[in-house]
């Protein structure tokens, strides 16, 4: 998805990514801070806290992000068999309900204080670090405010997989999407 996305923003601002510039694909997604620092490439598209790591020890910097350039794209998803969702919907709901305490949470509060709460879950990172991650990801509105997706984001993110090459056929909304447990 990363690679896709980026993809899809190259094209948006009127560059080929198949002919106009190489992407290399070929290079394992945890290795490729490593590949980039060793020389290959200009640039790199990487997660944090590598992106913020690779900063920090000079070997380059953040010039945009891929997450808001890319436009609203529903990430992450969770998936059940239809069977599953009609037979336990208690345990459904309170999944979503689960899901967006945490999303009102992260809306709610600053950096600092959802640093110091989810810390433990991040043993190689320091509490700074979480914080300065934490704000590139408030910056840019990265978090959704529900749970609920929208068609039209639906759609995007089916734009950006087509833009790959990735999708032939897009799929019906309908039939993927069940937002009946979402604010």
């Amino acid at each position: 998805m990363p690679e896709m996305t980026l993809e899809y923003t190259l094209t948006e601002a009127g560059i080929d990514p198949k002919n106009d510039l190489n992407i290399d694909t070929s290079i394992e997604f945890a290795a490729m801070s490593g590949a980039f620092i060793g020389g290959t490439g200009d640039f790199v598209s990487l997660f944090e806290p590598n992106a913020l790591q690779l900063e920090q020890q000079g070997y380059g910097y953040v010039v945009a992000s891929l997450g808001e350039l890319g436009g609203v794209v529903p990430y992450t998803a969770y998936n059940a068999k239809k069977s599953y969702i009609e037979n336990n919907p208690d345990v459904i709901e309170g999944f979503i309900k689960a899901i967006q305490k945490g999303l009102d949470y992260v809306h709610n509060h600053n950096s600092k204080e959802i640093a110091e709460i989810i810390l433990n879950y991040f043993p190689d990172i320091s509490k700074n670090d979480l914080e300065t991650i934490i704000d590139r990801y408030k910056n840019i509105d990265s978090w959704f405010t529900t749970t609920y997706i929208t068609e039209e984001n639906f759609n995007h993110i089916q734009k950006i997989a087509e833009n790959a090459g990735q999708l032939d056929k897009r799929a019906p909304f309908d039939k993927l999407v069940n937002n009946s447990y979402s604010k």
